[in-house]
């Protein structure tokens, strides 16, 4: 759980901001989409390699990067 310690005289522009930036530091949505369906350990673990490997040939220069 999130918790904002805003003083009487901040607005609530300010408290919301303040709320957006530790909401999207704590990494809350990337854990609810995690949590919603289960990968297998070795499913999550070939996504992983899978990564690697194309970052190592985006800086290898074999392929360009996705926009």
């Amino acid at each position: 759980m999130l918790i904002i310690d805003s003083k009487d005289c901040e607005s609530i522009d300010k408290a919301l901001k303040k709320y957006k930036k530790k909401f999207e530091k704590a990494h809350i949505l990337i854990q609810l989409r995690d949590r919603q369906s289960y990968t297998k350990k070795s499913v999550r673990n070939r996504m992983q390699v899978l990564k690697a490997v194309y970052k190592q040939q985006i800086q290898a220069g074999i392929i360009e990067p996705a926009r």
